[in-house]
């Protein structure tokens, strides 16, 4: 990223202390932290950590779906999408691309169309073992959960989709 914005943007190490001086000097925190998708994101943000941002600053957290990286999120709507905590406004849509529905309905299509049509093609179990793709994006099969992450989050046992199919 350096190399790519040079001096337009500040890079930091990951750590605690670099965390709180940022947040500390923040108008704006977008927190989009993943380790896996099906996974719970981490809590990165404490609740105590709001205290040394600036009052009315807003904290959007787009990994809401996954739980949040926030300790003080929970998911909002549309409709009433913003709440206070300790003098900080937060934005948790837990649906963010639906505020614009056509355009990432249009996105949405366009990335797995292809997939969509191998599916119908060839059928499940062929074009799973054809594309791993598909393989590591099936999240249930025949009632059994399919992927590590989400079994593991869900406390449900794990089954190897390449067994099943």
């Amino acid at each position: 990223l350096d190399e790519v914005f040079g001096d337009q943007i500040t890079t930091l190490y990951s750590s605690r202390d670099n965390l709180l001086k940022a947040l500390a000097k923040a108008d704006l925190v977008i927190g989009c932290v993943l380790l896996a998708p099906g996974r719970e994101a981490p809590k990165l943000v404490k609740r105590e950590d709001l205290k040394v941002m600036k009052k009315g600053a807003v904290v959007v957290d787009i990994v809401v779906d996954q739980g949040g990286c926030f300790e003080t999120t929970h998911p909002t709507t549309h409709a009433d999408p913003v709440y206070e905590v300790d003098g900080v406004m937060h934005y948790c849509v837990a649906n963010i691309p639906g505020s614009v529905p056509r355009t990432s309905t249009e996105a949405l299509v366009n990335s797995t169309l292809s997939y969509g049509l191998k599916l119908t093609t060839k059928g499940l179990a062929a074009a799973c073992h054809e594309d791993p793709g598909l393989m590591f994006g099936l999240n249930t099969y025949d009632g059994k959960c399919t992927f590590a992450a989400v079994a593991e989050a869900l406390h449900l046992d794990y089954y190897d989709p390449a067994t099943l199919l």
